[in-house]
């Protein structure tokens, strides 16, 4: 359970998951980012599981709308950030990044998946 004692967004994470490693299972390590992006919305397709892929979000600076925009790899359920990479190890940065979209957008739940990794690709789940 999370600190607070909720449950947030765990069943869509654990969906989210499974078309992750779904996807490393079929291609393995060592492609693009932008390989894996494809795979995962074909397989998010597959699984029935509503997405948005690359969404284009606006940022605001005390109410002020600013022109720079942030792009998540995929919003899942209307709800969920999920920020793709494939390195071989994802650092505090990485995870830094995923928290940041989830103060701009005001969601709660986010998943920082990295295929780059060996022997089986990585989905952490991080809650703000």
């Amino acid at each position: 359970m999370d600190m607070d004692g909720e449950r947030i967004g765990w069943d869509e994470c654990y969906r989210i998951r499974g078309a992750v490693f779904e996807v490393y299972r079929e291609m393995g390590p060592g492609f693009l980012e932008a390989v894996y992006q494809e795979c995962l919305e074909r397989e998010f397709v597959r699984q029935d599981i509503p997405f948005v892929a690359q969404p284009a979000l606006r940022l605001v600076y005390k109410t002020e709308v600013l022109r720079q925009k942030f792009i998540p790899d995929f919003i899942c359920f209307g709800s969920v950030v999920v920020e793709l990479k494939a390195l071989g190890n994802t650092t505090g940065e990485h995870k830094a990044q995923v928290l940041n979209y989830l103060r701009a957008t005001g969601m709660r739940v986010g998943l920082l998946a990295n295929f780059g990794c060996h022997p089986k690709a990585t989905a952490e789940r991080i809650v703000l």
